[in-house]
């Protein structure tokens, strides 16, 4: 029986491959997941493409991003175990597949869908493109710079600071727990997907970073989209900087290079970027092309 369901799970993991081809950026498949409290009733949730945050409120739940369709009930059935309440809010941090996919698990059950308002165009745009229109569960809800809300005895706030990882990146601070979700603004020590095709910016996504790190205290726990390490999504006000340091080196690296004459072609073949030796994994060429790109105004 075990056996059989390895085998189930693992065609399951490659059909989910199959179909999301194109999201680049979506982690490998995991067999099994975690769900965790973190702190003050807030917690995590991984098991394949960008963490998941969650609020267990006395007046209801909120989740944050959604993985895909196969992963998404999981977190909405380990929820359900604490407690019967509705879902307030599920809040998206930007319009990537592998964070909004699952979005429709939610249909029926989510009061309200958020994100900022480009990241509903974007979703929007994907689906079309991809004719599985419906098959999302698209926002209802918008904003342009913010937006705000109570929940139990928890207040979120949502902040948008321009163009990054996209054109439509926005974080969640769950107020009286201290935690910001930035979804994929911050790559912990993993190479992060640059999508100048939805508008990001490497330049408008470092302000961002310093923005954020100038924003919140010492104290400030942050769930990050993506790490290397399974084991580190959540992190500190020193890994916002770390990370705002590697789009630094980033583009010092290649602005260098072009300087120095160097075809795109050579550029794409480091194999690190100097004075960043932490970030490490798939993905080099994206962050060379995306930042040669930028320097070179393609």
């Amino acid at each position: 029986m075990e056996r059989r369901n390895f085998i189930k799970n693992s065609a399951l993991a490659m059909a989910l491959l199959s179909v999301y081809k194109t999201d680049v950026f979506a982690q490998s498949p995991v067999l099994g997941y975690n769900f965790k409290t973190i702190r003050n009733n807030v917690g995590i949730f991984t098991e394949q493409g960008g963490t998941i945050g969650w609020l267990n409120s006395s007046s209801g739940f909120v989740v944050v991003d959604a993985q895909f369709p196969a992963s998404a009930p999981h977190v909405i059935a380990e929820l359900k175990k604490i407690g019967e309440r509705p879902f307030k809010y599920l809040l998206n941090t930007h319009h990537h597949g592998d964070h909004t996919a699952g979005n429709i698990a939610f249909k029926g059950l989510a009061e309200k869908v958020v994100a900022h308002q480009n990241s509903l165009v974007n979703q929007k745009s994907a689906a079309e493109k991809a004719n599985n229109l419906d098959q999302q569960l698209l926002p209802d809800t918008t904003f342009g710079t913010g937006w705000k809300a109570p929940v139990g005895a928890e207040k979120i706030s949502a902040y948008y600071y321009g163009s990054g990882h996209t054109n439509g990146d926005a974080i969640y601070h769950f107020e009286n727990a201290n935690i910001v979700h930035v979804g994929d603004l911050v790559s912990n020590r993993k190479y992060p997907y640059i999508d100048r095709e939805n508008g990001a910016h490497i330049g408008n996504w470092m302000t961002a970073l310093d923005k954020i790190y100038q924003q919140f205290d010492q104290d400030t726990l942050f769930i990050f989209g993506h790490s290397r390490d399974p084991e580190k999504v959540t992190g500190n006000k020193a890994d916002v900087k770390s990370f705002q340091n590697y789009l630094q080196q980033l583009l010092t690296f290649v602005s260098a290079e072009i300087r120095a004459g160097k075809s795109k072609e050579e550029i794409l073949k480091a194999t690190a970027i100097p004075n960043a030796p932490e970030w490490q994994g798939e993905g080099i060429q994206r962050s060379l092309t995306a930042a040669y790109e930028e320097l070179k105004g393609a």
